[in-house]
């Protein structure tokens, strides 16, 4: 049964005391994270290209299962025990990164992105669809610059290569 969004920083709040938001839990990723990862994933997809995914949501997990979880390390991002956000990445790329459509806006994906940056030969690239304002916004607020447009993906939707390259210090 999928997991409701960590409730608001106020549902936290201890009567008079000031609101506490938790902070999100990364971890590694694990075999039985699979179905919720795959349900977030899917709502999140949907939420930022803001179109019904026409693959169902077992090809996603079969996808996850066979090409995801084996070619990139996985982190998972939780709060209160549910799944708030994931990202799959090598140190030269950045595959997949989704955060629960319920907690867009508290960091979650800065952190999952720092992980990556940490972990990165000095350099990351990724590719996100241009009609997902949200996250284009995102990765060049976080240093990413858009390198070239293509739309030759499963979905025939115009995707954005973005690089980002740490800053050399003198």
């Amino acid at each position: 049964m999928p997991r409701d969004p960590p409730p608001a920083a106020e549902t936290l709040r201890t009567p008079g005391t000031p609101a506490m938001q938790t902070e999100p839990r990364i971890t590694a990723y694990a075999p039985a994270d699979a179905d919720e990862l795959v349900r977030m994933w899917h709502a999140s997809f949907e939420h930022g290209v803001r179109i019904a995914d026409p693959n169902p949501i077992e090809g996603r997990r079969a996808y996850l299962l066979r090409e995801v979880v084996p070619g990139y390390t996985l982190h998972v991002a939780r709060q209160q025990g549910a799944i708030v956000g994931f990202m799959a990445s090598t140190p030269e790329t950045i595959a997949h990164l989704y955060v629960h459509v319920g907690c867009l806006g508290r960091g979650i994906g800065s952190r999952l992105l720092g992980l990556a940056k940490e972990g990165s030969c000095g350099s990351l690239w990724l590719h996100a669809f241009s009609r997902n304002e949200n996250a284009c916004r995102f990765y060049q607020r976080h240093g990413f610059r858009e390198v070239e447009r293509e739309s030759g993906n499963m979905y025939r939707m115009e995707a954005i290569k973005y690089v980002w390259e740490r800053e050399r210090t003198p």
